[in-house]
């Protein structure tokens, strides 16, 4: 019988801070010079990279890849498997002013299961980024994102789609796509796009 290797608990590098009370699951690891806040609840088997900054009220799933210089700031959650790429932005205000007050008026954000959020790109606060979404480097979203759509540009605008597993879909004149690593089979429904059959991902 195969021996299971044990769970690995947390770690964090010396030099990150990682405040008292902060949620972490096991195996998540966090990088060099990164802060997590005391009401940060954050899953199993995450990496944030160096220079990484987690507020208060946020809530960051499973697997998810959180890349060097990137701010998860108040009111963000981040479902399981999300990549944030290096240096993308999000926000929490809509108008800021440095005179006025606005703590109460932050705008949740949700980022579901498998997106990816390319570098340097900036999500606006108030937005939902669907499940496999993938946003282009440097693309600026404003606004509600769909299931496996793929974003680019500023603003950002649907370009195509992509599958679970990263890949470009190509749909027929009947509007079916089968993702060449996986198998999976998609379908487009008007302005969206479903999967309809699971292969081996």
């Amino acid at each position: 019988m195969t021996a299971v290797p044990p769970k690995q608990p947390a770690w964090h590098h010396a030099s990150a801070i990682v405040d008292e009370g902060a949620q972490l699951g096991v195996g998540t690891k966090v990088w060099h010079f990164a802060h997590v806040s005391p009401g940060a609840r954050i899953g199993a088997r995450c990496s944030l990279g160096q220079g990484v900054y987690v507020g208060n009220d946020v809530s960051i799933g499973n697997n998810v890849r959180i890349q060097n210089n990137v701010s998860v700031y108040d009111a963000v959650t981040l479902e399981d498997d999300v990549f944030c790429g290096p240096s993308m932005v999000f926000t929490n205000v809509y108008n800021p002013r440095a005179a006025v007050a606005r703590k109460a008026e932050y705008r949740r954000t949700l980022v579901k299961r498998g997106a990816t959020l390319g570098a340097n790109c900036t999500i606006v606060c108030g937005s939902t980024i669907g499940e496999h979404a993938f946003i282009g480097a440097g693309a600026v979203v404003q606004k509600d994102v769909p299931p496996f759509a793929l974003m680019v540009g500023v603003p950002a605008r649907r370009i195509g789609w992509m599958s679970r597993y990263g890949e470009r879909l190509a749909f027929d004149a009947a509007g079916h796509a089968r993702c060449p690593q996986t198998g999976d089979e998609y379908a487009l429904d008007g302005d969206s796009c479903r999967l309809v059959k699971e292969g081996n991902l």
